[in-house]
């Protein structure tokens, strides 16, 4: 549970989300990532709210309480925007603002352009919008790793395979991941490149505590979910890379046209220096655009103050006009 918050259910077609919300005014909806929860959004939801804002921030399918169907293509892209498109709709219909983090990112920016008149402003951590691949991202990135190592999305495309290897032991799986692409790991305790005949796990480091970012309390909470719905779910966004984009020809060349906020870490390992770079041309109302010196991937949950500052920033230029409705 997330301080002062309340919890519901949004239900879509049979799938049902775990809702944490608080506040009154101009809707803000928050997603995160792999291997999180809404609780990622922890830091952030006290400030939000007492500067007037509705926040809302679900546990996406596969995640917490939250459903898990047991088809892959249930994980697919269109469905997490179609997820999206209902919370925003319980919640009043919009407009909102809505912000991702990590695997909530591609959510945050497909949800803009499939449902521009829910979403009126847009943003994402860590991972910027891109234009799409000349070609199914997973072949792309199989020729990539070379003939020595294999791509961790590729990795996971295996079902049961790395569900097997987190749940052994879900502590220490869920700290070394962390671990491993925070700002905090020093260069020989980072994520590695898989050797092939490895398993993944073995590109990780387990320090020996938490960082000083992440309380005994806050890992347990992961750990706990995690134990509860295993990793599968999560897994299953990875394994519709290709599906999703097939499902996206029809945006081959579509632009974001809501006001856009992106923020990412100097040692985010997610970072995508291309995409960065030519962000202006798929995001051409792009507000805010910062780099946090020697943060790592979990952004708001590394820099919450930096971040919060950056998304009230935002959020007090692009929501006026919803004030006033």
């Amino acid at each position: 549970m997330i301080p002062g918050t309340q919890r519901t259910w949004v239900e879509r077609d049979g799938v049902r989300l775990r809702v944490h919300h608080a506040g009154n005014g101009p809707l803000v909806v928050l997603l995160h990532g792999f291997p999180e929860l809404a609780y990622s959004w922890r830091h952030q939801f006290g400030p939000l709210v007492a500067a007037g804002y509705r926040v809302v921030a679900p546990d996406q399918r596969g995640y917490g309480e939250s459903s898990s169907p047991p088809d892959i293509e249930a994980f697919a892209l269109e469905e997490l925007a179609r997820d999206v498109a209902a919370v925003i709709d319980h919640f009043g219909g919009g407009p909102a603002a809505v912000i991702g983090h990590d695997w909530g990112a591609p959510v945050a920016w497909h949800s803009a352009l499939r449902f521009p008149g829910r979403i009126h402003a847009v943003g994402s951590l860590s991972v910027p919008h891109a234009a799409r691949a000349p070609a199914p991202p997973l072949e792309l990135m199989r020729s990539a790793a070379g003939p020595e190592f294999v791509h961790y999305v590729d990795y996971f495309q295996e079902p049961g395979l790395v569900e097997a290897e987190f749940e052994q032991n879900v502590r220490d799986s869920l700290l070394g991941f962390i671990w491993a692409i925070s700002g905090d790991a020093p260069r020989d305790e980072r994520f590695k490149p898989i050797q092939r005949g490895k398993r993944f796990l073995d590109s990780l480091t387990v320090p020996a505590a938490p960082p000083v970012w992440l309380t005994d309390q806050d890992l347990e909470t992961y750990v706990a979910a995690f134990r509860h719905s295993g990793f599968r779910g999560g897994l299953n966004w990875y394994r519709n890379v290709n599906r999703n984009w097939e499902q996206a020809a029809d945006l081959a060349d579509a632009v974001v046209a809501q006001p856009a906020l992106f923020v990412t870490g100097s040692r985010d390992p997610a970072r995508n220096p291309t995409a960065i770079h030519r962000l202006h041309e798929v995001v051409p109302d792009l507000r805010v655009s910062a780099v946090l010196e020697g943060c790592g991937h979990w952004t708001q949950q590394e820099r919450p103050e930096e971040v919060t500052q950056l998304l009230l920033e935002f959020l007090n230029a692009v929501c006026d006009a919803s004030r006033t409705m």
